[in-house]
């Protein structure tokens, strides 16, 4: 027992039961009626085990967490899985929306089969940051990040883009895994830029990092836990902390700007097409 005479396993008892009922209520959520116009989808490695997590962006510029689905890889069944799931609690999959994504050949291909093969997708700029350096030696590291981050902060889809091609021109030189790493996807980490969003929303919208802001509160939740026993305490444990990092959450920079995106998700069939090409 405690100093309050409360026996510690009545504790245990209390927690577990109040972190089911967490996890019910998040898998269980009603999306039907959230007007969401931007979906972000991101796997986590989380205490040794992996977490698909969705998070929507409604028209408000409010994020709303979806929905937490585990799996031993990121491939095509686990997010197929999330994706029935979000659709059969209420997501219109004949709705247009912009998918923010890690850069998972998986996850874009169900996207795709899910809401339709021009479904637009705007790859993790970050991702795609972390993978060039992931090539390099740590010397060069500073450089080209500098080098990528400054063109996409352009605003000018063809000017980025142009800028993008110089910097894996000086990679073939340097190491040309790391040139065909930036090259790989390079058109759909400028999605955003072809839409003609603005600097600020762009920003908001470049990246899944929204998700990986919500596990580092959740890791530092759990840093206290030594061992986890199976995937039932980690889903219990990354739902609750999920719940209370949306509890915090603010609207996204730039949601004033939605309209301009929401315009130009409903735009013409042959915009849309040439944007996701």
């Amino acid at each position: 027992m405690d100093g309050y005479g409360v026996k510690k396993s009545s504790v245990s008892r209390n927690f577990i039961k109040a972190t089911k009922k967490q996890l019910k209520e998040l898998l269980e959520r009603d999306l039907s009626s959230l007007d969401l116009c931007a979906i972000m989808i991101d796997g986590i490695d989380f205490k040794g085990y992996l977490l698909v997590v969705s998070i929507g962006i409604d028209t408000d510029g409010k994020k709303h967490v979806l929905g937490l689905w585990q799996g031993a890889t990121e491939n095509s069944e686990v997010v197929t899985s999330l994706l029935e799931d979000l659709t059969q609690r209420g997501l219109d999959p004949d709705k247009r929306y912009l998918f923010i994504l890690d850069g998972s050949k998986a996850l874009k291909k169900v996207v795709r089969k899910t809401f339709g093969e021009k479904a637009p997708v705007q790859r993790c700029q970050l991702h795609k940051r972390r993978n060039v350096k992931g090539h390099l030696s740590e010397k060069y590291h500073a450089e080209v990040d500098k080098r990528i981050r400054n063109a996409y902060k352009i605003t000018s889809y063809e000017d980025a883009k142009a800028s993008l091609r110089r910097t894996i021109s000086y990679l073939e030189r340097i190491n040309p895994s790391a040139a065909r790493s930036l090259g790989e996807g390079l058109d759909e980490t400028l999605t955003l830029h072809k839409l003609g969003i603005p600097d600020a929303l762009r920003k908001s919208l470049s990246s899944t990092n929204i998700i990986e802001s919500c596990f580092s509160t959740t890791r530092g939740i759990t840093g206290r836990v030594k061992r986890f026993r199976g995937g039932d305490q980690v889903q219990r444990w990354a739902a609750s902390a999920l719940l209370e990092a949306e509890k915090k959450f603010r609207r996204i920079d730039g949601y004033r700007m939605l309209p301009i995106l929401i315009n130009a998700l409903n735009s013409s069939q042959v915009e849309v097409e040439e944007v996701v090409a």
